[in-house]
């Protein structure tokens, strides 16, 4: 999302300071080549990268006071629900703490706005859908998505202390070229095309709002540009797929059989996610127009260009 989201914004004329820890979730190599993407849209001068954390307040105000940015889009976290439940206090460390680190930075800085990447982990297992960004978040399943809403409540704190401009963005499961390899589409791509069986937790029913990642570029900058108070938005692709459709798409895409291995459901995933856009469509006139057929299709072709 970081690469896409800084190419995006280059291209349209900003200047960007970028800022990762290579942390080693998945292989350095896969994180250079996304920067590497971000060189051939021309950005030149426009795209400055940082190698640093943002745990590190010392770091961070330092870059406050070279570059005086306009504005902070936070999409730095620990990522992925099962992994969060091995590594609780890491998690909490990175989301948590690291939000802290930005949005006191940002109040003093005299930042004009701040984009916070929250997830519709938060929701758990809500029974009423689609979900709304007015129901009850209170029950998180997963260490993830208590940073998440942390995140979230942190924010909100900051907008009444500051009344620093703050939208909070509830991503639904992105995907689409340069997505993470340890995700469900990224890898059952690889696998399948590899011969390898799939893992497949539960029975195929559980399902995802998944939201290709031209469209969750256009929330964000959306968001960037309209950010005028404390807001939760959802971003999402408002279709819901099951996991056996998913896989029936794949191999129809891919024009592959899959192997499917079927295994127990895992502590901390969530029965399904749909998002309700009508927050987001009615005040950031965000509108996904990628349908499931056209995004599968986009990431195979990158996929066949990255072996």
């Amino acid at each position: 999302i970081g690469s896409h989201l800084s190419e995006r914004l280059v291209r349209s004329g900003r200047r960007v300071i970028g800022l990762d820890n290579f942390a080693d979730f998945y292989p350095r190599a896969a994180k250079e080549r996304n920067l590497a993407a971000i060189d051939a849209a021309d950005a030149g001068d426009t795209f400055t990268f940082i190698e640093g954390d943002i745990r590190d307040a010392a770091l961070v105000g330092e870059l406050m006071a070279s570059h005086a940015p306009d504005a902070i889009i936070h999409i730095a976290a620990m990522a992925g629900v099962r992994p969060s439940i091995e590594n609780p206090r890491l998690y909490s460390e990175v989301n948590v703490d690291g939000t802290v680190t930005l949005l006191d930075a940002a109040a003093g800085a005299g930042v004009r706005s701040f984009v916070f990447a929250s997830s519709s982990s938060v929701y758990g297992n809500n029974d009423t859908v689609p979900f709304a960004e007015t129901h009850d978040v209170n029950e998180p399943i997963s260490p993830y998505a208590a940073t998440k809403r942390a995140g979230e409540l942190l924010c909100h704190a900051h907008w009444s202390l500051h009344r620093l401009p703050i939208a909070c963005l509830r991503f639904f499961t992105v995907y689409g070229p340069r997505q993470r390899p340890d995700l469900a589409i990224m890898k059952f791509m690889r696998m399948i095309a590899a011969g390898e069986p799939i893992p497949v937790f539960g029975d195929g029913s559980t399902s995802r709002d998944y939201t290709y990642i031209d469209d969750i570029i256009d929330g964000v900058v959306a968001a960037l540009e309209r950010a005028d108070r404390f807001r939760i938005y959802n971003l999402g692709g408002n279709r819901p797929v099951s996991l056996s459709d998913l896989i029936a798409a794949i191999e129809t895409t891919m024009a592959m059989p899959a192997n499917i291995r079927r295994l127990p459901l895992q502590p901390g995933d969530v029965q399904r996610t749909f998002a309700d856009l009508t927050r987001s469509g009615a005040e950031l006139d965000y509108h996904p127009r990628t349908t499931l057929e056209e995004g599968l299709a986009r990431q195979w072709a990158w996929v066949r260009g990255h072996p």
